[in-house]
Parts: C-alpha cells; structure tokens; sequence
C-alpha cells in the first residue's frame, strides 16, 4: 500500500518528489491499518489454538516428571556380585525389587493417560500441575505509534525485505529520473509514460515468472506493476489526453480482471486487493461528471459478481471489505453529485443487486470460515448493507408517502428471508449468523414504526417491544434478544425524551405525552423486575462479558424507569389546554406555582407507593427514590421561589402539608425498613439533617411573606427574618434533641433514638454557624429601621435579634457538652478559644446598638464616614468602650481571673490611644472634654473596684475552666 499510494502521489503530484513521499505516507497508513485489523483477526482466530499448545506442553512436562523416569520412589536394591562367566544367552528373570504403593498407582494412571492420549485431548493427568497452567493472556492492543512503528518495520523486513526495499528505492530514483526529465525537456511525455508503463510490464512479467521458486518476490513485483499500469494509464488518459476516456477504462478492466486471475492463480489476497482496488478506482479517475449511470452500475456490478466469485472459493475478507466500501462509496458520492429523476429505476436495481451480493457474500465467508463458537462472522459485512442500503434507499424514496417505511420493511424480509432459510439448514456453525439476521430483521420492523407514526406512539411501542424482548430473552436463556430489548428501550427513551414539548391537549391522562411517558416507564420497570433473577451466563465469550453487564443493570433500569414515571406525571401536572381560536395561545391548566408543587408531590406519592412495593415484594431498589425525597422538598422549595411563589400562598400551603407529610412518612418506613448499612445509615442520616435545614428556609419564606403582605421589604424585619427562621430551629433543636443526648428516656423515641446526633449536632453546626454569622453582620451593619413602629435602643428588632441568637448559641453549647457521649469534634465547644467569638459577637453588638440609637435618636447619617466623624458617635464609643472595659475588669477582680482582666484592660488601652489620637483632634470642644473626663472617671473607678488579680497559676486555670 506504501508503493501504491507513492505511485499515485508521483503521478497526480505531476511527478514531483514531495507528491511521492506524501502519497508514501498516506499508503503507509492505509496498509498499516489494513494489517492491524488482520492481525486482529487472525489473533482471534488462533486464540484457541494457543490454548491448546499451551495445555499439550502442560501434558509434556507431567510426562517427562512421571515417576518412570525417576528412581527415588523405588525400594533399594541389594547390591548383587557376579563373577566372571562365558557368554551365555540371557534369560529374563523376575525383578526381586520392591516398590512402593503410591508409586504403583502413579504408573498406573500414567498408563491409563497414554491409552487415552489417542484422542485430541487425552485425560488430563491427575494433580494440581496441570490444573495450575495458566490460560494465555488476551494480547493487549499496542499504542497507534507503536503499532505505526511495528507496522513499518513488518513491511520493511517482513518477508522479502531486500526486494521490498529495492521497489522503494527504484521507485525513488525513477521519480528523480522522470522529474529530470521534465524539467530538461529530453523526451517528450508520449517517451516517458511508455517507458514507465513498460517498465511495470516488465515487472508483471519479471514477477509471474518467479512465482514459483519465490513467492514472496513474485508477488511484490506482480503488485507494484499492476499499480505502474493502472496509474500510467490514468496520467495518460486524464492529464496529458494521449489516450481516450473510453480506451483506458477498458484497458483498466483488463488490468483488473488480469489481476484477479493472477491471484486466483497464486491464492494471494494482496495482489486480488491492489487489482481490485484499481478497478474500483477506474470510475473516479476516468468517469467525468458521471453522467452515465448505466455504464458505471454495470461496472461495479461486474465487479462486485467477480467478488461474490471470489468469495465461494475464498474467504478473503480484506477483499471483500474492499469490494463493500468502494461500491456504497462510490454510489454515495454518485447520489450526491450526479443523481438525476430520470435515474430512479438504474440505482433502484444496482442498490438491491448489491446488497443481495454483499449480504450472499457475508453468509458465504461464515459458512467457510470456523471460529471458536461456531462459525465466525464478518459483522461488517452483515451489517454494513443493511446500515449503508438502507440510507440510500430512503434518500431514493424517503420523498414518497411512507416510503421509508417500507424501506425498512423490505430490508426487514430480506434478513428474515436469509435467517429462515438458514435456520432451516439446522447447522450449530451459523447460529451467530442466524440470530444477528432475525434482530436486524426485527430491528427493521421495529423502525417501521416510527416511519409510519408518530414519535411519541413509537417510542411507547419500541419500550414494551423491548421490555417483550428482554422478557423472552430471559425465558429462553439468550444473551442477544435481551441486548436487544435494553438497547431498544433506550433508543425509545431518547426518543421520547428528544420529542418533549409543551404538553397541548384537552384531555386529561389521554394524551401521548403522559401515555408516552408511562408506557416507557412501564418497559423499564418491568425489565428491572425481570432482571432481579440470576441469569445463568452463556458459553461465549460475548455472553459472559454481557452477563457482567447484566449483572447490575437491574437498578438503572427501575432508576430509568422511576424517571420516566415521574416525567410522565410532569407532562401532566403543565399541560396546557388547547385555544379556542387560533390566534390564540394555549392556557395552562394550573399556575406556575401549582404546576411546580404537582410536579414535587406526584414525585413524592410515586415514591411512597414504590417503598410499599418494596416492602411487599422484596424488591429493595424499588425504596431507592423514597430515601432521598427531601431532594425533591428542596427542588420544589427552590423553584417555587424562583418563580415568585411562597410556601403559605394558596393552594400551595395545602400541598405543602401533604408533602410535608408523605415525606415523614417515608422517612419513618425507611429507618425501620432498611438493612442497617454504612450506605443506608449515611443516606438516612443526610435526609434528616437536609429536612432540619429545609426548615429554616421555611420558616424564613413564611416569615417573607407577611412582610411581603405588610409591604416591610426595606425595614429591619426584612433583615433579620432569616436569622430569625434559624434562631426558632435552632432553638428547637436544643430543647427537642438535647434531653435525648443525656439520655432521657422519654426523649428517645423515633427519630431521636437513632438520629438525636444528627439532630442535635450534624444538623445545628451549620444553623449555629449560619446565625453567629447573620447576627453578626445584623449588629454592624443594619440600620434597624423598625417602621411603621418608633425606634426603641435595644428593643428594636436588630438588638433584640441579636440577643436572642447568642442566647440560644449558648444554650446549644451547653446542652451538646452536658451530653452522656459528646459528638465527635464538639471538643472546641469546652475549650477556652470559644470564648473570643462569642465576645465579639457581644461587642459588635453593643457597638452597633449604640450606632443605631446614634442614626435614629441624633439624626447621624448612616453612613461610615458620617458616622465615624461625629463627635458624638466617637465620644459614645470611648465612653462605651471604658464602661464594657471596666465591667470585664470588675468581674474578672472578683472570680480572680487574671485573664480576663487583661483582656479588660487592653481594651481600656485602646480607648486611651483613641482619646489621644483621634478623640483629640477631631471631636469638638463640647465632646472631647466630656470624653476625656468620663474616660478619666471611670478609669479610676476602675483602679478603685478592680485592681490586677494575684498571679496564682492554680485558681486562675480553675476559675477559667469554670468561666
């Protein structure tokens, strides 16, 4: 291939040095891929050869360790002395050695195994030894370079190497030479061309007449001249116009038909290749604009019978696969570019002629080509007419009324045709052949169906055609109708799932978007069903790597077939119902919001009914959808707030409570129901702690809708609703759950006697973290706008907020430590660092509520610079920050805790640089001598009532525990 694609560069490259390199290349790869593909082939052909060389060299070995060839089983034998004596003829005598039991026996079995070696197997002998003999490995598939590599590298030393790389060397110096002659205008182009078709001559004859004492240089010279010849008279005939079109396709043919009966004659496939492949080529080359359609169908039509010839005497495979590809090429390209009306009924006979000589020449090469389990077939070859026909006959006929329908029907008999007759032989051989041609016959009439109706009636139909498959498939122990049935139940679902639209019609249920929809759930539950029994796996290697597959399909089919269920009740749930006049659009049946909670509760109620199924009939994958119904709560919750809808909205807070409900429900069946696993315990775990977050959100959304209602959007009440939705959990699971984690007996009922961690801590983490956070970012950085009602300092929702968020923060605290077994990580919750938190939270607090009383009261700006460069806001914060300095110091002086008192301290240091640096300067008069002197005061109240506590290293580590 190298030398023929060298030679069709050199000449369509006007026989330049580059075109001969690249068409080099490109041959290369060609041949390159033809070889790797047969040498797959044959490797999986000789696979069971291997085998059995592998297990007679195991036999060998047992036999050449058999304990005849040894001694050290036998008893010793006394040593016997003789003397001299005359030769005398020898009489046999008994043996008077002695040997042991096992021995015996051993010998005795060997005798057995060479009686019976007269067989192709023979009795395997008895041990682990041969029992132990490795089955040889399934060969890997090298890398695309190292196979590119090792392709090269065959070619060029494979065989002949000297004569391969002569031809490549020749023809590079022929090319050097013809293109130096070109350029020096020393004969003319009539001179060249013959010199370069009687060379290639001249090969041929060189070749055929070596055939016999070598081969191998026989036909590398046979196949480079048939190549000189055929691209000679393509230059001459296309470039250069010294030979006419008609001339040269007829010398063409003759090449071709030269060719075969060369290699019919030395039974060389590669030589019928490059013959073939030439006259396949001749149409392209020198057809034109392909305007004659009868001469070229007749042409290939010729050329594929000589194929079909070919093929009852050989099973030359590469040939054939030639012969397929170019013919269904060629005629592709022909019907893109050149079909015409008038040439309907010519490419209507040349199509079924061919495919009929294709689909022959497929059960010919199975019949004469054994395999491992019968009979092997070219699944190209029996496939490809079909796939390849059958698109050009629906781009001949797919414009007439239900033309492609009966494309699909005729290809349909025809394989059912070709599998009757070949099941009526009862040959074991072509069982393979015959079950591949009834599914594609079966698959034909099955696309017949959507040729003739619509899309969602077909999808339907193909899913209980599939589930019907799947089902006799297991009654009947075969692999390949299940295969069958699951991948048409896919192509039907994507088929469905590619044809959903908007849902237009009057009636409810009886409309094909719901009954689509549940006929293809129907399909895979049922498949699901049927695949809960053990399959036992068939005896090919095909079989057993399907069974493995099978194995799991069980639970994506129930999963698939729950989706489709659901979708089907969706379709139903945003229908719309059909415009009275046309200029009019269709009207939904439920609002938006309604059509969201439908969709979230059929999902539900679906769940529910498959766990009691489950529960009743054993089937556990069918629960699966019920353990993670709070995903569909919180889908539900976040679509319905996308669209603007709220959980107290009506009707949506009835179907809410139902929900709600059902979800409870669910999850008390599961924790009882369910195998205790790793896997079901984290699943149960994570659906209660989702359904405590799910909570908050809708305690906050109902909350959202009363300022909603009141019109409190840009207020304080909108700011701290969700702090406020986190605040009521949280506090609720602190006094729900925590009884249950000191172990209160009456605090252990379900779900708190398997979920109380959860609850109390897997859970509230998260909330707790929520609400430091948002009560934080609250206390510095609202406003506490409190309209319609009057600001009040510290009564106001903000403070009051902020308040109850670290008074319920503590409270959580002490119940998660006050617990018989303290949860995993709660260890930070007794340490002393909690503390900082805390009391910055309670200081940004007290800061803020002093900035809010500043904005409301003073009429300050609540802006930051505004706010920060007034006098009165700053005198407030040095005064505020000595009176919480003073008080940390006074309560750390009285329970004797040193730390505390420094920390009360630094903060009274802070205060003084801030009277000096910024107090100093930029208050006024009024505001800075009322800030230094109640700094002053206090401070001295301080060395009064608080000094430094003793250093006692002791109490200060106990206090502080304590604290």
């Amino acid at each position: 291939m190298a030398i023929v694609g060298a030679l069709l560069g050199w000449v369509l490259g006007s026989f330049s040095e580059t075109a001969l390199f690249l068409g080099g290349a490109v041959g290369l790869c060609i041949g390159w891929a033809l070889r790797r593909a047969m040498r797959i082939e044959i490797v999986r052909e000789t696979a069971v050869l291997s085998a059995e060389v592998a297990l007679l060299r195991a036999h060998v070995n047992e036999l050449m360790d058999a304990p005849r060839y040894r001694t050290d089983g036998v008893a010793d034998v006394p040593e016997v002395r003789t003397t001299p004596r005359s030769i005398e003829p020898l009489v046999a005598e008994p043996s008077t050695a002695t040997v042991a039991p096992e021995v015996v026996s051993q010998r005795e079995a060997l005798t057995d195994f060479d009686t019976a070696a007269g067989s192709r197997w023979g009795s395997p002998p008895s041990g682990d030894r041969v029992a132990s003999v490795p089955a040889p490995a399934e060969p890997r598939e090298p890398g695309w370079l190292a196979s590119g590599v090792a392709a090269a590298r065959g070619w060029l030393f494979g065989g002949n190497t000297i004569v391969r790389l002569g031809l490549v060397i020749l023809f590079v110096g022929l090319s050097f030479l013809a293109s130096y002659a070109a350029a020096a205008g020393l004969f003319p182009i009539e001179f060249r061309l013959a010199v370069v078709g009687l060379f290639g001559i001249a090969l041929l004859g060189i070749g055929f007449r070596t055939r016999t004492k070598r081969p191998d240089f026989a036909l590398a010279l046979q196949g480079g001249g048939v190549a000189i010849i055929y691209l000679t008279l393509f230059g001459a005939a296309r470039f250069y116009d010294l030979v006419p079109l008609s001339a040269a396709f007829v010398l063409m043919i003759a090449v071709c038909a030269l060719g075969c009966a060369l290699a019919l004659l030395q039974r060389s496939q590669a030589l019928a290749v490059t013959a073939f492949a030439g006259g396949f080529a001749v149409p392209l080359l020198l057809g034109g604009e392909g305007g004659n359609a009868l001469g070229l169908f007749g042409y290939g039509t010729i050329l594929n019978l000589a194929i079909l010839f070919i093929a009852r005497a050989r099973t030359w495979r590469v040939l054939n696969l030639v012969g397929f590809f170019a013919t269904f090429g060629i005629a592709s390209l022909w019907g893109a570019t050149a079909y015409r009306p008038e040439h309907f009924l010519i490419a209507q006979i040349f199509l079924i002629v061919s495919v009929l000589i294709y689909v022959v020449t497929a059960v010919l090469y199975t019949r004469a080509t054994p395999g491992k389990f019968g009979n092997a077939v070219d699944t190209t070859l029996l496939f490809g007419p079909a796939l390849a026909g059958f698109g050009l006959e629906v781009a001949l006929i797919g414009d007439r009324p239900f033309g492609s329908a009966f494309a699909a029907l005729g290809f349909a008999a025809l394989y059912l045709g070709v599998s009757l007759v070949a099941r009526r032989r009862q040959d074991q051989g072509l069982r393979v052949m015959n079950e591949a041609m009834l599914a594609i016959g079966i698959g034909f009439v099955t696309m017949a169906i959507p040729l003739a109706l619509g899309a969602r009636w077909t999808s339907a139909a193909w899913a209980l055609e599939g589930a019907g498959a799947f089902w006799v498939g297991m009654r009947q122990a075969r692999w390949m109708p299940r295969l069958f049935g699951l991948a048409l139940q896919v192509v039907a679902t994507l088929l469905y799932l590619g044809t959903l639209d908007d849902n237009v019609a009057a009636l409810p249920f009886a409309n094909p978007a719901f009954v689509g929809a549940i006929l293809v759930a129907l399909g895979w539950l049922a498949t699901a069903w049927f695949a809960k029994e053990t399959i036992v796996p068939g005896e090919t290697r095909l079989a057993r790597a399907y069974a493995r597959g099978e194995a799991v399909i069980a639970t994506p089919a129930f999963l698939t077939g729950f989706a489709a269920w659901w979708i089907g009740w969706l379709m139903e749930a945003t229908r719309l119902y059909p415009a009275v006049e046309r200029s009019l659009s269709p009207v939904s049946v439920f609002s938006t919001n309604v059509q969201i909670l439908l969709a979230m509760l059929a999902y539900l109620v679906s769940a529910a009914a498959f766990q009691t199924i489950a529960r009743r009939r054993d089937w556990p994958v069918a629960a699966w959808p019920a353990r993670v119904s709070v995903g569909a709560l919180w889908i539900g919750f976040v679509a319905q707030a996308d669209r603007g809808g709220t959980v107290l909205s009506s009707p949506g807070c009835f179907l809410w409570i139902v929900a709600l409900a059902v979800h409870g429900w669910m999850l008390f069946r599961s924790d009882r129901d369910d195998v205790a696993t790793p896997g079901t315990r984290a699943v149960a775990s994570a659906s209660h702690v989702a359904g405590v977050w799910l909570a908050v959100v809708l305690i906050a959304d109902m909350l959202w809708y009363g300022i909603d209602r009141a019109a409190l959007w840009s207020t304080a009440w909108n700011e701290v609703t969700f702090l406020a939705g986190g605040v009521v959990v949280l506090a609720g699971l602190t006094l729900w759950a925590g009884p249950a984690l000191r172990g209160v007996r009456a605090a252990t009922r379900w779900p708190l006697d398997r979920h109380a961690v959860d609850y109390a801590w897997t859970a509230a983490v998260p909330i707790a973290l929520g609400i430091f956070s948002g009560a934080a970012a609250i206390a510095l950085f609202s406003s506490g706008d409190t309209a319609p009602l009057p600001f009040v300092p510290l009564l106001n929702p903000v403070d009051v907020m902020v308040a109850l968020a670290a008074g319920v923060l503590l409270l959580w605290r002490r119940a998660v430590l006050a617990a018989d077994a303290v949860p995993a990580g709660a260890a930070l919750l007794a340490s002393k660092r909690i503390w900082l938190p805390i009391a910055a939270l309670g200081f940004a607090a007290a800061n803020g509520a002093w900035l809010r009383t500043a904005h409301h009261l003073a009429g300050v700006e609540w802006e930051a610079d505004t706010l920060l460069g007034n006098a009165l806001v700053e005198t407030g914060i040095a005064i505020l920050w000595t009176v919480i300095a003073l008080t940390l110091m006074v309560v750390a002086h009285r329970r004797a805790t040193r730390s505390l008192w420094l920390a009360g301290a630094s903060l009274l240091g802070a205060t003084v640089v801030k009277l000096l640096v910024v107090d100093l300067y930029a208050t006024g008069g009024g505001a800075r001598i009322i800030a230094f002197i109640a700094v002053g005061m206090l401070m001295l109240l301080v060395g009064y009532l608080a000094p430094l506590p003793p250093k006692v290293a002791s109490d200060d580590t106990k206090r502080g525990a304590v604290a």
